[in-house]
């Protein structure tokens, strides 16, 4: 009888994941050392990858080495600069492309895109970064304020539960944790839903406090009950 040859198991297209590092990719104009950014394709897998970089606005950018490989278990940098610097393209999202493929094969076996934006000054960036702070410490404050306000158990009237305003803050809350994180573009939901990763640690304080309060009321009902 014949011997069957054995064959490995075929990678399906466009399933295989893609480890890249960072995902995200934001030149300042007035800094033109963030004008050369760099992209580090990681291949933790037992076989050799060939790599190609593709680009929505390809006239506004240099890849050096678009197309190439990786051995097993290692990884290899992407270098990409910044060619068209002018105020007409602050903040416009432009998008990269890295497919990956078996070295034998021409079908891509995965693929993960990267944002790429131009933004004016790292100046202002960083002034918009602390005013955020700033806003975020001003309001975990209010937060406590807020919480030790209801824990007061002066009124020996108070209701048995959480009010409506505070259910309502946690159920808003455990959306906002819910919704994608900014720069995720997988999701189907509308952009303008995105948050920030700060917007969603604000979040995320805020519903532990909402537990908190909730403990508050239940341990202030059983004194007032006994």
């Amino acid at each position: 009888p014949m011997q069957q040859q054995k064959r490995q198991p075929e990678l399906v297209e466009g399933n295989l994941p893609v480890f890249v590092f960072p995902t995200e990719l934001i030149f300042y104009a007035d800094d033109q050392s963030t004008h050369k950014q760099v992209l580090t394709l990681y291949n933790p897998y037992e076989f050799a990858l060939k790599f190609k970089v593709l680009c929505t606005t390809p006239n506004k950018y240099a890849v050096v080495d678009a197309t190439g490989a990786v051995k097993p278990q290692c990884c290899v940098d992407i270098v990409i600069r910044h060619r068209d610097v002018r105020a007409s393209y602050y903040g416009v999202m432009d998008k990269f492309r890295l497919q990956v493929s078996e070295q034998s094969q021409r079908k891509a076996l995965g693929k993960k895109e990267i944002i790429a934006t131009l933004l004016p000054s790292a100046k202002e960036q960083q002034q918009q970064k602390e005013e955020e702070e700033k806003r975020i410490k001003e309001h975990l404050t209010e937060s406590v304020f807020f919480e030790q306000t209801l824990c007061q158990p002066e009124n020996r009237t108070a209701s048995s539960g959480p009010s409506l305003l505070t259910v309502f803050l946690g159920i808003v809350c455990i959306a906002a944790l819910m919704l994608p994180t900014l720069g995720e573009m997988e999701s189907l939901v509308p952009l303008y839903l995105h948050l920030s990763v700060n917007q969603k640690l604000v979040a995320a304080y805020v519903l532990g406090k909402y537990f908190g309060l909730c403990k508050c009321f239940l341990a202030t009902s059983v004194i007032w009950e006994t």
